[in-house]
């Protein structure tokens, strides 16, 4: 079941009037969206590539590329493919797939000089660390729903901890030699802000939502880290007064949520909504004047929809008008899209210039031209 506020239902049902997605309203925001982020847990499929050679004998593999006479397998390729084809995208012809294995390749290649270059330059990573990241990961999911995502991308609870180890080795890499080194000046922050004024023009009130939500009828998907699910309106009517009260006596907010809210597609961000803009609420009057009244950091009354329960709270408000350069938010906001910009830039080039001095051969890109791009040939 979809679990939403009261007004974010299709036309024709009780509280009618269209909420858009957060990533919908968050589309005409100004910048500083950036600094109000969900928050969001990585997906398996999020992780970085990272090479891993402990799946089968060497003897049994295919070597698709080598980087300083070290392996780079078919099958580490073949399981990073698998992965995101089950995240949605679609390969359209084999052309294309080979074309993607290819990008999946040259991702591993860079990682491996990176995690080589760590390990000169001594990053290290805690057990903690990892326990944290391994944690972090598996809390939107059951023991069984992890246990399955984890035999879907071909991992165990092992291999996992090292792809996780290994990402955080090129994070901390990333962080030292790159993102340490930039830099935004106020001058640079001013003319970013003169070539895009009109994107700090919010047009309507905005406000940014949390919400736990709790339902009276059985979820086939519970996301929140108890895995809590009311069954009835009775458990239902219960959960929630008790939850408000936990609330009220001063429990964060998104911690209860994140333990306890039914809603899967918030739960795991602390009820986190994003910004709703005011339009979005004018079907629901109840709700309006209950948002509209709140003042930022507090919390709602229960609210009862045709779904269940909802307890909200207003994490921000974003008034209408045009936003100055005065605005500390607004020069924050700039500065974090400039430091965006230069760190990918920047990234870019440090890992080209890693590669410049490693001894890399493309097996697989070699194929591919022998074959003239025919991938029966190239396989």
């Amino acid at each position: 079941m979809n679990r939403t506020l009261p007004s974010q239902r299709s036309g024709g049902r009780e509280n009618g009037g269209q909420v858009p997605r957060k990533t919908d309203y968050n589309a005409g925001m100004m910048p500083t969206r950036i600094l109000r982020r969900r928050r969001v847990l990585i997906l398996l499929s999020g992780l970085l590539l990272v090479p891993a050679c402990h799946r089968q004998p060497a003897t049994d593999r295919e070597v698709w590329a080598e980087v300083d006479g070290k392996p780079l397998y078919r099958d580490q390729v073949e399981r990073y493919y698998r992965t995101r084809m089950a995240a949605g995208s679609e390969a359209g012809s084999a052309e294309q797939a080979l074309s993607f294995k290819l990008n999946i390749l040259n991702e591993l290649i860079n990682n491996q000089i990176l995690m080589a270059h760590a390990a000169r330059a001594r990053v290290t990573v805690s057990e903690a660390e990892v326990d944290t990241k391994a944690a972090e990961l598996q809390s939107p999911y059951s023991r069984e729903e992890f246990q399955k995502k984890l035999a879907e991308q071909g991992l165990d609870p092992g291999s996992l901890r090292e792809e996780v180890r290994q990402n955080i080795v090129i994070n901390k890499l990333i962080n030292k030699e790159i993102v340490s080194r930039i830099t935004v000046s106020d001058a640079e922050i001013a003319e970013n802000f003169q070539r895009n004024q009109a994107t700090f023009n919010i047009p309507e009130t905005q406000y940014h939502l949390a919400q736990i939500a709790v339902t009276p009828v059985a979820e086939p998907q519970v996301r929140n880290t108890k895995n809590d699910d009311a069954t009835n309106p009775q458990a239902a009517e219960r959960k929630v007064q008790a939850l408000y009260a936990r609330v009220r006596s001063g429990e964060d907010f998104a911690t209860v949520a994140q333990a306890y809210s039914e809603d899967p597609r918030t739960a795991s961000g602390g009820g986190d909504m994003g910004f709703v803009p005011a339009s979005a609420l004018a079907s629901n009057p109840q709700l309006r004047q209950t948002v509209s009244s709140l003042r930022v950091g507090e919390v709602s009354g229960i609210l009862r929809s045709a779904d269940g329960y909802h307890i909200i709270k207003l994490l921000g408000r974003e008034e209408a008008g045009q936003r100055e350069l005065s605005d500390p938010q607004v020069r924050s906001a700039i500065r974090q899209t400039l430091t965006n910009e230069r760190e990918q830039l920047l990234k870019a080039a440090y890992i080209e210039d890693l590669r410049n001095r490693a001894k890399v051969i493309n097996h697989l890109a070699a194929k591919i031209v022998t074959a003239g791009a025919n991938p029966a040939q190239a396989k």
